[in-house]
């Protein structure tokens, strides 16, 4: 995060930059899917896309952009539509990389009583299963900073997952990289807004335009849900 104002900017100058979960994915097995290709929106993750569309048609947004995966690209349409936009694509939002994808990992399933993850297990702090936290908050600052500049003085919407988003803004919110996924506060279709003045964030924000599409337990705090033998069901290592 820089604090002056840079080359391309006025110190006077106001830019907000919505990043923006992707809505929920078809993805009936369960599987951690992570950076694999192929998971697209289910019939209710486009309702969600389509309504933070409608949320923000009547702001001044001037640039959208989105991670490859086409949940991403998928979610951000109804954004760039409304807006007679194109969907710039970002690798740099991508999802984090994780040693767990294309698995169906729980507490329950079987996975942590396998001698050979263990070794993927030991230190949650960088974390040791999959892409360095601090390698996450250079590329979606990055990201960020990018948007601003193409949206000086006006907003820009940026379609990503949940660890990023969430690393980020613990990162600018000074808090530690190294959390309890269950206590995220990113829900499906949710913004987390920067704004900036000039070139330095001064303000974020939080919303939740499709709330009300949200199973009850996928929302920020909400108990998992459990399985059949009665211990936690879900993605504690994806977003």
């Amino acid at each position: 995060m820089s604090d002056g104002t840079g080359a391309g900017g006025k110190s006077g100058d106001v830019t907000v930059v919505h990043l923006m979960r992707h809505g929920e994915v078809h993805n009936p097995e369960g599987v951690l899917y992570g950076r694999l290709p192929g998971y697209q929106l289910s019939e209710l993750g486009r309702r969600m896309a389509d309504r933070v569309g409608e949320h923000l048609a009547s702001r001044d947004i001037v640039h959208v952009g989105a991670s490859p995966l086409e949940r991403a690209q998928e979610t951000a349409q109804p954004i760039a539509k409304a807006h007679g936009l194109d969907v710039a694509t970002d690798d740099r939002l991508l999802e984090a990389e994780n040693v767990f994808q294309g698995k169906t990992f729980g507490v329950g399933d079987g996975a942590l009583r396998r001698p050979g993850n263990w070794k993927h297990l030991v230190n949650p702090f960088k974390p040791s299963w999959g892409e360095p936290y601090a390698a996450q908050v250079v590329r979606m600052m990055g990201a960020l900073d990018a948007a601003r500049d193409a949206a000086r003085g006006h907003e820009a919407v940026l379609v990503s997952h949940q660890l990023p988003i969430w690393i980020v803004r613990s990162h600018v919110e000074k808090r530690r990289l190294w959390h309890d996924p269950r206590k995220r506060q990113c829900t499906l279709a949710s913004l987390t807004t920067f704004t900036y003045m000039g070139d330095r964030i001064v303000s974020v924000g939080y919303s939740e335009p499709a709330r009300d599409l949200v199973p009850a337990h996928l929302l920020a705090g909400a108990k998992p849900v459990k399985g059949k033998d009665g211990t936690p069901q879900g993605k504690a290592f994806g977003a």
